[in-house]
């Protein structure tokens, strides 16, 4: 008896692990894979050969109109000095099966780097999808972004600030919507300026210690009128500054005139509210198909 309830919690891991294997192949059947595409030309002074790479993840149907597919282009979180894009492939597999041309991107990592440069590097790789996911059967003129954690603070500049996307080849902002999941980043000015909670002070080594600059990357101070739409999935045990942040953000966005969506997902911390979009038919997809028209 006492070996059998050893190797129960075994075997149960081992059934766990096979049902996830049987729904990524299920998953991945749908969908094509291009992986470690580079968004930045290789003689660049600062080109980075693992960072400075993209996948995407596109529907094996042809797009059923002439246009291509809705695009997303996800940002990873982690704190501003962790991730990868290769951790997400669950994300671009589920949104090519519904219909959507995934781009997950990797950007380099505190401390090597500041947000600044991180903020060029989700602009550069915003401009490389405009400029060809069309060979991958998306449309170019539908381009959304999405984002957890800091890579929804990363995402959310990419909506507001045009003067970093005109500083990297895009003078439009070619941006159709942005999808916020928990987003961290928001107001960092302010956070950092505050220092409320314990171990803030590491905070400063990926935004520094310039208070102009913790402002210049908080989307926060880029709202102004004719933003495209947004949408918020805010966990209802994430962090206090998360959802502080997200409230104001709403608030400043309902005082330009748009109403954004605002979803507080009860019970979800903020490692779950990634987490969960391993599942397909989760409440984001669903507003997020609805907003990109998939």
């Amino acid at each position: 008896m006492r070996r059998f309830l050893l190797l129960a919690p075994l075997g149960l891991l081992l059934a766990i692990v096979v049902m996830v294997l049987a729904t990524e192949y299920v998953v991945a059947r749908p969908s094509h894979r291009t992986k470690d595409i580079a968004y930045v030309a290789a003689s660049a002074p600062d080109f980075d050969k693992e960072r400075h790479l993209l996948d995407v993840y596109s529907p094996k149907k042809t797009a059923p109109n002439a246009g291509g597919y809705p695009v997303v282009l996800f940002v990873h979180g982690g704190n501003w000095n962790s991730g990868s894009k290769n951790f997400y492939s669950f994300i671009g597999r589920r949104l090519a099966k519904q219909g959507v041309v995934a781009v997950i991107i990797s950007y380099r990592l505190a401390p090597a780097v500041h947000v600044p440069e991180q903020a060029a590097d989700c602009a550069r790789a915003l401009a490389w999808t405009v400029g060809n996911i069309k060979q991958y059967g998306g449309d170019p003129a539908r381009v959304f972004v999405m984002g957890h954690s800091a890579g929804g603070g990363l995402a959310a500049l990419l909506a507001t600030d045009d003067a970093l996307l005109a500083r990297h080849g895009l003078p439009q902002n070619p941006v159709r919507g942005a999808i916020m999941d928990d987003p961290a980043g928001l107001d960092m000015y302010t956070y950092l300026k505050e220092s409320k909670y314990e171990g803030d002070e590491k905070y400063k080594i990926p935004f520094g210690n310039d208070p102009a600059v913790w402002k210049s990357v908080s989307p926060i101070y880029q709202i102004k009128p004719n933003l495209p739409p947004f949408i918020f999935f805010i966990g209802g045990e994430t962090y206090p500054s998360i959802s502080g942040s997200s409230g104001r953000f709403r608030d400043q966005l309902k005082a330009t005139g748009q109403a954004p969506p605002y979803t507080i997902i009860p019970g979800k911390h903020h490692v779950p509210m990634m987490l969960q979009l391993y599942w397909q038919h989760n409440i984001i997809y669903q507003q997020l198909l609805k907003l990109v028209g998939a």
